[in-house]
C-alpha cells in the first residue's frame, strides 16, 4: 500500500458509446451524429480514475457483466492503478451508456444494462470499505448497497469518511439506485454531500430548500473535526455553493473552452476528495482558505476534463491542475 490515504469508489464501470450530435434533440425533435465512437466511463469508475491521475491509493467496488463491454471496461481498468480486485463479473448485461454530446459540450445521458443493478457486497467488499480513509457513494448505487456501506460506517470502530454525490434526480434512482428514504440517512450522516441542480431540485425542491436542509442537517450532527460536514450544490459554468458551518458561499467555476462536459461533475467530486477528505489540503491553511483552496482545486480538475473528449479523457494530474491554478492565481 502507498503512503496516500486509501479510499474506495462504489459505482458503475461503464462503456460510453458517445454521439457527437448536431443539437441536443427537443421532444420529437431529431439531430445528426457526426461521429460515433466509445470510451470508459461510469461514475464509480470516473471518481476512482480521477483520484488515481491524482496519484492517490484507490479501489474500485463495481459490477460488470460477462459480455464484450464488462470485457472492455476491465481492459480500461487494467491500464490504471485502480485496484479493481473488487469488479465482479455477473451474467447480466454490462451497464453501459449512451452520451449524447452537443458541439457546446452538453449532453444527454441514457443507462442501460442490469450488472451494476444487481451488485450487492461481499464480505471482503465489507472490509476493504471499513479499513479505507474515504468511501465514494453515487446516488445510481443500488439502494442496497448504500445501506449497506451506511452500516459498515455505522458500525466499525475508525469509520471512513463518507462521500455521497446525488448525481441524478430522484424519479431517476427510483427503482434502479438509492431511494429517498436512504438519501435522507445519507444526508445526516455523510462528510461531504454533493448534488448537481437537477437532483438538488428533485429531492430539496431547489437551492434555496437545498441551502436550508443541508445545514439544518449539518447543525444536527456533530462532525468530525470542525468545519464538517459539508456540502455542494454544484451548477455548471455557473459555479458551485458550499454548506459549512452553518453557512452557504458561492464560487465561480473556471472559465475554459468546453470540449465535452461529460464527466465533469465526478471530476469535481474526485477533487473535493482529494483536497478535503483525503487531507491533501496544506497544512499551514485553515478555515475559510481550505475551504476555498479545496473548491478552487476540484474546479480546476473539472475544468481541465471538460477540454477533453469523454468522460475521463482529460483528467488531469496533480502536476497539470497545479499548474492550471498557478496560471490563474
Amino acid at each position: 500500500m502507498s503512503e496516500t490515504p486509501s479510499i474506495v469508489a462504489v459505482g458503475a464501470a461503464a462503456i460510453d458509446e458517445w454521439y457527437a450530435v448536431s443539437n441536443l434533440p427537443e421532444p420529437d425533435g431529431g439531430a445528426f451524429a457526426g461521429e460515433v465512437t466509445s470510451a470508459f466511463g461510469g461514475v464509480g469508475a470516473n471518481v476512482a480514475v480521477a483520484l488515481d491521475r491524482l496519484g492517490r491509493d484507490v479501489g474500485l467496488v463495481s459490477r460488470v457483466g460477462d459480455d464484450e463491454y464488462g470485457r472492455r471496461a476491465r481492459g480500461y481498468l487494467a491500464e490504471t492503478d485502480v485496484d479493481a480486485s473488487r469488479v465482479t463479473v455477473g451474467d447480466d448485461p454490462s451497464t453501459r451508456s449512451l452520451v449524447l454530446s452537443a458541439p457546446d459540450g452538453e449532453r444527454a445521458i441514457v443507462t442501460t444494462g442490469e450488472s451494476f443493478r444487481e451488485l450487492r457486497l461481499a464480505t471482503p467488499d465489507r472490509e476493504a470499505i471499513a479499513a479505507a480513509d474515504a468511501v465514494f457513494l453515487t446516488g445510481y448505487t443500488p439502494d442496497a448497497v448504500s445501506r449497506a456501506v451506511l452500516d459498515v460506517v455505522e458500525t466499525v470502530p475508525d469509520p471512513p469518511a463518507l462521500v455521497f454525490d446525488l448525481s441524478g434526480p430522484v424519479e431517476e434512482l427510483v427503482g434502479r439506485g438509492t431511494e429517498p428514504a436512504t438519501v435522507h440517512w445519507l444526508l445526516h450522516r455523510t462528510d461531504l454531500f454533493v448534488a448537481g441542480d437537477v437532483a438538488a431540485a428533485a429531492y430539496f425542491g431547489g437551492e434555496a430548500a437545498a441551502v436550508e436542509r443541508v445545514a439544518a442537517a449539518q447543525e444536527a450532527r456533530s462532525g468530525p473535526t470542525e468545519g464538517w460536514p459539508r456540502a455542494v450544490l454544484t451548477h455548471g459554468a455557473d459555479g458551485m455553493t458550499v454548506v459549512a458551518d452553518g453557512e452557504s458561499r458561492g464560487f465561480e467555476a473556471f472559465d475554459v473552452g468546453v470540449v465535452d462536459a461529460t464527466g465533469a461533475g465526478d471530476a469535481f467530486v474526485a477533487g473535493l476528495i482529494d483536497r478535503w477528505v483525503g487531507d491533501g489540503s496544506d497544512p499551514t491553511v485553515t478555515g475559510g482558505d481550505a475551504l476555498a483552496r479545496g473548491v478552487r482545486f476540484a474546479a480546476a480538475v473539472a475544468a481541465i476534463n471538460c477540454t477533453e473528449r469523454f468522460a475521463q479523457g482529460g483528467l488531469p494530474t496533480r502536476e497539470e491542475a497545479e499548474r492550471f491554478l498557478a496560471a490563474r492565481e
